[in-house]
């Protein structure tokens, strides 16, 4: 059990049965009366926000989370499966669960999944993927007219920016936080 001296940004509690994360977090003396806490909520499931002010000496339940390895097996279009890398389970997460992290998930990539109540409700990529280039222009050499960049399609069919020098077949490391190439890697 939680309470009010326990809040904080980041702080992950229950309420009606869904876990919520602490977005923004005031603590306000009045000169009379009890100290009141303003928070900012968001559902960790639907994602939706809504402000909420507690008074000293509220108790909550924190939410029952759980950090798990997976590796990402394949897509039926709709339904991606996760395999728990230690007791082999498998768990289907919708398009909308796993978000934009699609754009970068390649086959065998091992993935932190989010657990609520053993239900899988969010995943987060390593920090760098490593993925081929299908899809690229020919640079030109002396052709500067383009700029710095050109746009490339990755094997999982999303499109970034990379350096002109960068060719189709060639492998690359994109930053999963921003979905930005990093470098070329060697094979």
């Amino acid at each position: 059990m939680l309470d009010t001296s326990n809040l904080r940004k980041g702080l992950k509690i229950e309420i009606d049965g869904d876990p919520y994360v602490i977005v923004q977090f005031d603590f306000v003396k009045p000169g009379k009366g009890q100290a009141l806490y303003k928070c900012k909520l968001k559902n960790m499931i639907t994602g939706a926000q809504f402000d909420r002010t507690y008074r000293s000496g509220e108790k909550f339940n924190e939410a029952n989370l759980e950090e798990v390895e997976m590796e990402y097996l394949y897509s039926d279009g709709e339904q991606y499966c996760f395999m728990n890398t230690t007791t082999y389970d498998q768990e289907f997460l919708s398009a909308e669960q796993v978000g934009d992290a699609k754009n970068l998930l390649k086959e065998n990539t091992v993935c932190s999944v989010l657990l609520f109540d053993r239900k899988a409700i969010e995943i987060t990529l390593p920090i760098f993927v490593d993925l081929r280039i299908v899809k690229a222009d020919p640079w030109v050499k002396g052709d500067t007219a383009s700029g710095d960049s050109k746009p490339a399609t990755l094997e999982t069919g999303y499109e970034i920016q990379v350096p002109p020098f960068v060719e189709e077949g060639e492998k690359v490391r994109i930053d999963t936080r921003t979905g930005q190439y990093v470098e070329r890697v060697k094979e």
